[in-house]
């Protein structure tokens, strides 16, 4: 039995105001479109996760209101102080604590944690084939990119380096 772990990085965010915390930065107009555009894609290609974590920075909680907006159902969600600016290490933490009867997950955070993370978990990240997804991956995780992952686990205890299998790396402009 495997999980599928779906690894996003917020959308682009907005710099229009310097004096405003980094925690408290909005999306800017890009990052909106992107959101909107990658909930669409989770929607289409049957990605809708079971559950979604995401860190309680203002410009994450704003992409995954907005991508919701185009997914059907109802999808537990929380948004935790913890994963804000998480390096991998901490993401893996937080992932290997899903209930086991969540079988699609889907996180929701920073640069480089969760780009860090996509790599860490894919198998083929070091296999030296040149052009695939994972060599996209490895080279930029651009804001709103999504690294679909099918993780050979059982229990999201399990979760380890090289578990998984990248499935698909998506980028906004190519979310069909």
């Amino acid at each position: 039995m495997s999980k599928t772990l779906l690894l996003m990085r917020h959308a682009k965010s907005s710099w229009d105001d310097p004096v405003l915390d980094d925690f408290d930065r909005p999306l800017g107009a890009r990052g909106r479109k992107a959101a909107r555009r990658m909930g669409g894609y989770i929607e289409r290609n049957g990605l809708v996760p079971d559950l979604v974590m995401c860190s309680a920075a203002r410009r994450v909680r704003e992409t995954w209101k907005l991508a919701r907006e185009s997914i059907d159902g109802e999808i537990r969600s929380s948004a935790t102080r913890g994963l804000y600016l998480a390096s991998s290490d901490r993401l893996l933490r937080a992932v290997r604590r899903v209930p086991d009867g969540v079988g699609r997950l889907l996180v929701i955070a920073h640069n480089p944690g969760i780009q860090e993370l996509a790599i860490r978990l894919d198998a083929d990240a070091d296999d030296g084939r040149a052009g695939g997804p994972s060599d996209e991956m490895r080279a930029k995780f651009p804001t709103a990119a999504l690294a679909v992952l099918s993780v050979d686990a059982r229990s999201w205890s399990e979760v380890a380096r090289g578990r998984a299998r990248l499935v698909d790396f998506v980028v906004p402009r190519h979310a069909r």
